[in-house]
């Protein structure tokens, strides 16, 4: 190969690039060569060939069989490119399904799931000769004020580790490669503003946030890792051979393809200043362990004159692009037939929306219910529905969805999918009722205007939904996504205020929290009471008949909403998913992937904080949250009992005992956590280290039994060094993270 045949290997090119801004600064970064001029050697990667603007998916299939022949024919080479994708909450094209966001992959607690729809992802992408997708996000969330929470999966990396390998292991077995992002701290920017410099100590990095990319590279054997925009104490990740060659490759035995986030090379120029010039930054970013520059040739045009000036050994480019190459031969790519593009797809069938639909179900949290629910569709019934996302098919979907990542520039160009809103789901699930409709306020504005007509709705009808929360967009764009981070984790707009004014007017409220991100609610939830877990009016919740709407409405207080459920982005079944668990169809089973807050003050906050990072005598300042990790209410209760630990070898064997205390079905999400008593550095008061969902009918039990790897309890010393100590480890089962609710004691040696 020539130099130049190598150099054009690790480049992508932006075919479609136009105005819209999709990716940060990609209005000012469009590449001035033009697309023959750039592949007439070849060509790495084709950037987002069906994600960039409405396009039929068959024709531009036509377009892109024809565009791989035509490399194969006309480069001396013959080497057809890879085309990637986002795919985060599905395949980011037109006409494509859109399943829930990430943190409702969290909330859900099914890995199996979520494998599932990862595996009907990549279908859809493979069927349209896409090869790799730019998912999943494996960032843990460590501040809800940074907008790209709604792509991430939790707070704990346990669960963003497990539920993210369901997710690679699904896309791949489908024939697409997944790509790990952001490696690594992306999500540790300093008051979670985007791309702001992180300073997380060592022992953070190595036991919180490179944990999840470890068990997707050695379990889930991922194919591909893009780097993080951010810099960790001065050093941006883009030009750290410690971690994209050290950690990545050397000690965990990557050995993929590393792709540049958009720009991110040019970034080490223009935003880090760590670089003179282009041609500086592509040697930094190349040595330390960036293989492939996305979207489209920027500064990796410099290499080949820079081997041949001597400023980078030609062994270092020969290295990046032997992946590259080696990368294309497993995908099949080398000597594939192009002769004959798909003439038909369905990209969002049935078995799609069956996917979406179970696992926007699973995803729905109830934080509180004075038994208000279930509710009974009865004729005659009055429902109001109120609120900015009830009847908005936008508030359904995330930042990367194509609907609002692509079509918010098109906005004459239709979904090209069934979105039904929760208003018409509501309508659907209850046809014998009187369902009337008002907006009340928009997400964003201080325009009360609509608020008068909205409480009058809500005292002419026995019950009242009121559907707030968010708007995903990008970089200002929105009050959720890529760029859009806040100061304050209040509803945005006056939301708090069109559900307060609906709660004065004595109807009960049912409040639902459509959202990208945990806002702080404690204003709408009763008072948690009788110790952590205890919440004020939960045995209400046990009765197995959906509660008479009319009955409800003359026995319910008014002092806050009667019931309080948190939907993170459901997706495009979202609305028919959150309308049956209301009828009790479905009995909610979500629970929390991340801290519920009280406030922004008390951020950046964790429930894998040591003993003086929560609530204490030597502060007034009080960090705890309105809801834990892990916590979630149902329609029935369960009781967790005898919990038995014991120790074979490297494995931790744990049995519980669950029961549906109950009188109707119901799943538990059946948590382990774990408290080490005693170490030579500061350890989290509660560690998850073992969940399961447990479907029960009623008044039934079961032991679950969890074996678990005994190095999750190990942890990075003063030494740098990770391991297990010996000592006495506190083990218990609860209905969240600080509910002790069955104890046990491990002695290690």
């Amino acid at each position: 190969m020539t130099l130049e045949e190598k150099q054009a290997q690790l480049v992508g090119f932006w075919v479609d690039q136009g105005d819209e801004v999709v990716a940060p600064l990609a209005g000012e970064k469009k590449s001035s060569t033009r697309y023959e001029e750039a592949s007439s050697h070849g060509i790495g990667h084709l950037t987002r060939v069906y994600g960039t603007r409405p396009v039929d998916p068959v024709e531009r299939a036509q377009w892109l069989w024809s565009e791989q022949a035509r490399l194969q024919r006309e480069t001396r080479l013959g080497i057809p490119a890879i085309v990637h994708e986002e795919c985060l909450t599905g395949l980011a094209a037109w006409k494509a399904a859109t399943f829930p966001t990430p943190l409702a992959w969290g909330a859900s607690f099914d890995p199996g799931l979520v494998e599932e729809v990862g595996a009907a992802i990549g279908e859809s992408m493979r069927a349209l000769g896409i090869h790799q997708g730019l998912a999943p996000v494996l960032d843990v969330i460590r501040d809800p004020r940074w907008g790209r929470v709604d792509e991430c999966i939790a707070e704990d990396p346990l669960v963003v580790g497990t539920i993210g390998t369901a997710y690679v292991k699904g896309l791949q077995s489908s024939g697409v490669h997944a790509t790990l992002k952001h490696f690594v701290g992306y999500s540790a920017s300093r008051a979670g503003r985007n791309h702001a410099p992180v300073h997380a100590g060592p022992r953070e990095i190595e036991d919180v946030l490179l944990p999840p990319f470890e068990m997707a590279v050695r379990e889930g054997g991922a194919r591909s890792v893009m780097n993080s925009y951010t810099d960790i104490d001065g050093v941006p990740v883009g030009a750290d051979p410690r971690y994209l060659t050290g950690v990545l490759r050397d000690r965990w035995g990557f050995d993929g393809v590393v792709v540049s986030d958009y720009f991110a090379v040019d970034f080490l120029r223009s935003m880090h200043r760590v670089a003179a010039d282009s041609a500086d930054a592509a040697r930094l970013a190349l040595t330390a362990g960036i293989d492939v520059e996305l979207p489209s040739p920027d500064a990796y045009v410099t290499l080949a004159e820079q081997v041949r000036d001597g400023r980078v050994p030609e062994s270092v480019l020969d290295r990046a692009v032997a992946r590259v190459l080696s990368q294309k031969e497993e995908l099949g790519l080398l000597d594939a037939d192009f002769s004959t593009p798909p003439a038909s797809v369905d990209l969002d069938s049935p078995a799609h929306r069956e996917l979406a639909r179970r696992l926007a179900e699973e995803s729905v949290v109830l934080l509180s219910n004075d038994g208000v629910l279930p509710l009974a569709p009865s004729t005659g019934s009055r429902i109001a529905v109120i609120g900015p996302n009830a009847d908005s098919a936008e508030a359904l979907m995330g930042c990367y969805s194509f609907v609002n990542h692509v079509l918010a520039h098109h906005p004459d160009v239709p979904a090209g999918i069934a979105l039904p809103t929760v208003l018409e789901a509501l309508r659907d699930e209850f046809s014998h009722a009187a369902i009337a409709h008002a907006v009340g306020s928009d997400v964003e504005s201080g325009n009360r205007s609509g608020i008068a007509a909205a409480v009058a709705e809500a005292e002419s009808a026995d019950i009242a939904i009121v559907v707030v929360g968010d708007r995903a967009g990008l970089f200002g764009r929105g009050t959720v996504g890529e760029g859009n981070d806040v100061e304050s984790l209040e509803l945005p707009g006056i939301q708090r205020e069109l559900v307060e004014a609906v709660v004065e007017s004595g109807t009960p409220v049912i409040l639902i929290a459509m959202t990208g991100r945990p806002y702080a609610l404690d204003w709408a939830l009763p008072p948690r009471a009788g110790g952590a877990g205890a919440i004020v009016g939960l045995g209400a919740v046990n009765s197995a008949a959906p509660a008479s709407i009319a009955a409800t409405a003359a026995t319910a207080t008014a002092a806050r909403p009667a019931a309080v459920l948190q939907a993170f982005f459901p997706g495009e079944e979202g609305g028919p998913a959150l309308a049956r668990v209301l009828s009790g169809r479905v009995s909610p089973s979500g629970r929390l992937p991340v801290s519920l807050p009280r406030s922004a003050g008390a951020q950046p906050y964790s429930y894998l904080h040591p003993v003086l990072g929560g609530r204490a005598d030597v502060t007034s300042a009080d960090p705890t949250p309105a809801r834990p990790f892990g916590f979630g209410l149902s329609y029935t209760t369960f009781a967790h009992d005898d919990l038995v630990v014991s120790l074979t070898d490297d494995t931790l064997r744990a049995t519980v005992l669950v029961r549906n205390t109950g009188d109707r079905e119901g799943t538990d999400v059946v948590q382990l956590y774990v408290n080490d008593e005693i170490a030579s550095v500061t350890r989290p008061v509660a560690q998850l280290i073992g969940f399961q969902r447990v479907t029960l009918a009623a008044g039934a039990d079961q032991r679950v039994t969890f074996d678990v790897p005994l190095d999750r309890l190990a942890f990075t010393g003063t030494d740098g060094i990770r391991r297990v100590e010996p000592g006495r480890f506190r083990l218990w089962v609860g209905s969240a993270c600080d509910d002790e609710e069955t104890v046990a004691t491990l002695e290690v040696d």
